[in-house]
């Protein structure tokens, strides 16, 4: 079970998660918590690691807050923690993933075929 601490509190901060999926084909999903619900993309190769990186994420449908520390044989929790947003646009917005171990800046950027997320260098 994830540790809540980070989710939870007197100054409470929106949330986010990364599971791994392990089943039907191996891929994860990010969810950041924003209006009541998880906003969702299924990146299949996980994460950027390094700035300047950018993987493919594919928008699907919402999950309720309650899938925020879900975890079945075939999904865990990859990271947990809170996201804080920057700027957004119609066509992107510029986050930093506040995670177990770490911290990362991403842009999430809307393109004809659907999204990508790319890893931004720390400031």
């Amino acid at each position: 079970m994830a540790d809540l601490r980070v989710v939870t509190g007197e100054h409470r901060r929106p949330a986010f998660v990364l599971h791994e999926h392990r089943q039907p084909r191996h891929h994860f999903d990010l969810r950041l918590e924003e209006d009541g619900v998880l906003r969702s993309w299924a990146v299949p190769r996980g994460l950027p690691e390094v700035p300047g990186e950018k993987r493919l994420a594919v928008a699907v449908p919402d999950h309720e807050l309650e899938h925020l520390t879900y975890e079945d044989e075939d999904k865990s929790i990859a990271d947990i923690g809170w996201w804080e947003e920057h700027d957004r646009s119609e066509r992107r917005i510029l986050l930093t993933l506040h995670g177990r171990h770490d911290d990362r800046r991403y842009a999430l950027i809307r393109t004809s075929q659907g999204w990508l997320l790319h890893r931004l260098a720390d400031q």
